[in-house]
């Protein structure tokens, strides 16, 4: 973390009052120091310094913006300005967001909080801050035109409110929304309960995210803003898997994930190797009735999902947006389908013209993981990372939940890949298939088929390629 100071303590008293002000160098003298994050690591906890005391989020791939108490108001600073944000490691894109990053910091408070928040906006055209989900005065909510005017560029605005209810929350723009959200713009807020809530457990981890999704060309750096639907890039906090940081827990912890979505899109988040139930949403927490186990659970457009379980399988495993084109990153999402097709003749006559010419898909698509074909400067592979037994053929919306006997309470550190017990792991059969008895009607291994009256075709069969079909089973 890049910070001149944390807080700025005496600095000057603010008044309170609402109130528009210039970045002039007697108004920022007032104001809480920026604190500016330039590592795209996952930063621990913040242990509150002051104020209520509360149990800290961990942001994967990020971190919570420090504050200062000013007469009983914690203050904090957020300035809105382009930023670089590596994606995965060899990969950047110039992206806006806050203090350095996107998306920007998680803001934590406790409930009853009294909150005041400048932001300065550095864009190169105005905006505004939506507190997505908080109750507060109407002319606080950010909607610009609606309940406020935009913040221009060069000046400082400040929201001022009490964080009335806990819960999972985020802020963005409600200014040129389309291009400032394509663009990065995003946080999250989370409101802890002021003591023992009847619906909220404590737990012993806490990670929060967000999904955000670009259209990056291989080779650029900025994203196609007008871009409505295709978007080539799904993203927890801004960063693809291999870049995305895996969440660490020691055995029989009881573990949070606080999810929420800004794509275009919905997101089924999976778990593997454990149950789940959705504790809360950015209405609140669910009521114990209103709950049951899940291992997939939906995010839709605009929404937070809480996910808890307690992590009593040991493992390295699996957690992963469900639609398979968002585990995948960046490519042309135009080439055609070539699975079946015989290449050999056409690839033949290329080669003898293009000596590097190859052919993509014509197996299926996992070859594309293996081979290390030349990139465009500044591209993410597709379906990249290795685990411990090869690539693992996966990108995008992909992350790992590592499960350690040995994994100390509050180290967040990666423990490696698990060292499977002699015996659990999937093993090649290379033996002979034993003889299995069988009923005299029950045929050779195929169900006896039902044909209607007059039906002779056979309908299901299975398909080899072979010289009965040049074309190695694709009959065009």
């Amino acid at each position: 973390m890049n910070s001149r100071r944390h807080f700025l303590t005496g600095a000057g008293a603010i008044t309170g009052a609402v109130a528009a002000a210039s970045v002039s160098r007697v108004a920022m003298a007032a104001l809480p120091e920026p604190v500016i994050q330039d590592q795209p690591d996952t930063a621990p906890p913040l242990a509150p310094p002051n104020g209520r005391p509360y149990d800290p989020v961990v942001t994967l791939n990020g971190w919570t913006l420090p504050w200062r108490m000013n007469a009983g108001v914690k203050e904090f600073h957020l300035v809105a300005e382009p930023v670089v944000r590596e994606m995965a490691p060899g990969f950047k894109a110039h992206l806006w967001g806050y203090n350095g990053q996107s998306p920007g910091p998680t803001i934590e408070v406790v409930e009853g909080d009294r909150v005041r928040i400048f932001v300065t906006n550095k864009l190169p055209e105005h905006t505004t801050i939506h507190w997505h989900g908080q109750r507060l005065p109407n002319g606080m909510d950010g909607v610009v035109g609606l309940t406020q005017k935009p913040i221009p560029p060069g000046k400082t605005f400040v929201y001022e409110f009490t964080a009335r209810r806990p819960g999972t929350f985020m802020y963005h723009p409600h200014a040129d929304e389309m291009v400032q959200m394509a663009m990065g713009m995003m946080g999250f807020w989370v409101t802890h309960p002021k003591g023992r809530h009847p619906l909220i457990e404590p737990v012993d981890r806490d990670f929060v995210f967000l999904m955000s999704s670009f259209d990056i060309e291989p080779g650029s750096y900025t994203p196609k803003v007008m871009t409505m639907l295709d978007f080539n890039l799904f993203t927890f906090n801004s960063r693809i898997f291999p870049g995305i940081a895996s969440m660490n827990v020691r055995k029989g912890d009881r573990v949070r994930i606080r999810a929420g979505n800004l794509t275009m899109t919905n997101h089924p988040l999976h778990l593997h190797g454990h149950e789940f139930t959705v504790t809360g949403t950015d209405g609140g927490p669910t009521p114990p009735a209103a709950r049951w186990p899940e291992v997939t659970t939906d995010v839709a457009v605009g929404q937070m999902r809480q996910l808890e379980f307690v992590a009593d399988e040991e493992g390295d495993w699996a957690f992963h947006c469900h639609k398979s084109h968002h585990t995948m990153n960046a490519m042309g999402h135009g080439v055609p389908t070539m699975i079946g097709v015989d290449h050999r003749k056409v690839v033949k006559e290329i080669t003898d013209l293009i000596p590097d010419y190859m052919v993509m898909g014509e197996r299926g698509m996992s070859d594309m993981a293996e081979m290390e074909m030349p990139l465009p400067d500044n591209t993410a592979p597709m379906m990249a990372g290795q685990g411990p037994f090869g690539s693992l053929e996966m990108g995008g919306m992909f992350t790992v939940l590592k499960v350690r006997r040995e994994q100390p309470p509050g180290d967040y550190r990666n423990p490696d890949w698990y060292k499977h017990p002699a015996g659990t792991v999937a093993w090649e059969f290379t033996g002979s298939l034993p003889a299995s008895p069988r009923a005299p009607a029950a045929g050779n291994g195929a169900a006896p088929p039902h044909r209607p009256a007059g039906k002779q075709d056979v309908e299901v069969r299975v398909r080899k390629p072979g010289a009965a079909n040049p074309h190695g089973g694709h009959d065009h």
